[in-house]
């Protein structure tokens, strides 16, 4: 049974979703306003892997990650290049999905915009204001914090001990400093949007509100995101949500821990920071994600390009037997041995970690035991028939690749065919050292061993090229 650590009840909880078979799951996405740091790329790959897991589990699951394209960010940017903010928020929505791709993040069901979504944000503030939650002041409308009884049980924090303007917005028009915008009046030189209470644009936290109940429904499984979204963002979503609806709203809220720079939490407003872009220039997706996976998702993790260093090399411990299943696979020998090896134990094994609140930790201790052992199976088997390396494939097809995301078959089939075609070139080219310095002993055996492999060269005035047969 799958246990996940719920932020709202602060202890781990058997995960039921509310239908048997489906799990609808919301993520916090980005504020286009910019690229995205590796902070964020950890939550981004940490959310990825819950819902990979969840697939795994055989559940059918609709993922939803907003894009949010209305925001000070976004206006302040745009003043400052002096273009429309729709030419940045397009920008950076096509350079945030181009990221998430590089690292193997899969794509959402849906990524709804707060800019597309506007009537079903304005219908949700007018439900608030009718049922005596929200109020207008000019043209600024506000969240009464004072009349939602449950706030701050996500966070854990009472309102009487909030201290005034500690992460909230100060504004001389609301009652108490805790309550929050809304709706924000119009500005000169911001886009803005007609309503009953004049022209103007939403506040933050009710674009989440309302796409996520447009897309998932009223009541839904998951809500994720980083660990600085719990208060005061995920918090005001309950007060909206559940003041609206009539409902509760999301069962499980889980949060990931934060990325931090010399024990500093990374963020831009710190400078501290660096882009998930520059980090993927340096090292693989796969060693990214095998280096948040060996922490765990809920506490914080230091990054340094030293850690980074040594996840790369842990990946390197696949190599040998990647490149041993590519071999075997093109041999397809039928009627060889097969070992005694017990997959259903390392499968159960990692079913185990991954069922104890995604402790992906431990699941990585387990491929990598596996891997270990199906290392020194074939070392002291002979013969070996091609089903157990199917088997192994499978396995690691399902876990290290289909859940963590820290192999890729396709991508070590290519880099293998790229390092040989490399290796052939590097021959080709000492055997042509080799013929100017009249070595033409040297020079021809390089030649007929290469087309022992079966590997064909062909000298012309351009050169010496190759094929294979």
């Amino acid at each position: 049974m799958l246990k996940i650590y719920n932020t709202l009840s602060k202890q781990k909880e058997e995960f039921v979703p509310i239908n048997p078979s489906e799990v609808k799951m919301y993520v916090c996405g980005p504020t286009v306003y910019d690229l995205f740091h590796v902070g964020n790329a950890r939550s981004f790959i940490l959310a990825d892997i819950v819902r990979r897991y969840l697939s795994y589990k055989g559940y059918k699951v609709k993922f939803v990650m907003n894009l949010t394209d209305v925001d000070d960010k976004i206006i302040k940017k745009s003043n400052e290049e002096n273009i429309d903010t729709s030419a940045i928020t397009s920008r950076y929505i096509k350079a945030f999905f181009n990221d998430i791709a590089e690292l193997k993040i899969q794509p959402a069901d849906v990524y709804p915009k707060a800019t597309e979504h506007m009537q079903d944000i304005i219908e949700m503030i007018e439900k608030l204001e009718d049922e005596g939650f929200a109020y207008n002041v000019n043209g600024n409308v506000f969240y009464d914090v004072g009349k939602f009884p449950g706030y701050g049980k996500l966070s854990g924090k009472k309102i009487d001990e909030l201290e005034s303007g500690a992460r909230v917005e100060v504004n001389e028009q609301k009652k108490n400093p805790l309550d929050f915008s809304l709706w924000k009046k119009a500005k000169g030189g911001e886009p803005s949007w007609q309503s009953r209470w004049g022209n103007g644009r939403p506040g933050w936290h009710i674009e989440c509100s309302a796409m996520s109940c447009k897309h998932l429904g009223e009541y839904f499984d998951i809500h994720a995101g980083g660990n600085d979204l719990i208060f005061p963002h995920h918090e005001n979503e309950i007060a909206q949500s559940v003041a609206a609806n009539k409902k509760p709203f999301v069962k499980y809220w889980l949060h990931f821990g934060f990325l931090n720079i010399n024990q500093e939490k990374m963020s831009k407003s710190l400078g501290n920071f660096f882009t998930a872009r520059d980090v993927l220039k340096k090292y693989s997706a796969e060693a990214i994600r095998l280096f948040f996976s060996q922490a765990y998702y809920r506490g914080p993790l230091d990054f340094t390009y030293e850690l980074l260093m040594s996840a790369a090399k842990g990946l390197e411990k696949f190599s040998n037997l990647l490149e041993i299943l590519e071999s075997e696979f093109k041999k397809n020998k039928n009627t060889g041995n097969i070992p005694v090896f017990d997959f259903e134990e390392y499968k159960q094994k990692f079913t185990d970690a991954m069922d104890d609140d995604f402790n992906t930790a431990q699941a990585v201790a387990v491929i990598f035991d596996f891997v270990r052992d199906v290392n020194r199976t074939i070392a002291e088997n002979e013969n070996i028939d091609s089903q157990f390396f199917k088997a192994v494939k499978n396995f690691l097809a399902e876990t290290a690749e289909g859940v963590l995301g820290i192999i890729s078959f396709n991508s070590a089939a290519k880099s293998l065919l790229g390092l040989e075609d490399d290796l052939i070139n590097l021959l080709i080219d000492l055997r042509l050292k080799a013929k100017l310095e009249k070595n033409y002993k040297l020079s021809d055996e390089i030649r007929e061993r290469l087309k022992e492999l079966g590997i064909i060269l062909k000298d012309t005035k351009e050169g010496t090229t190759f094929r294979k047969v």
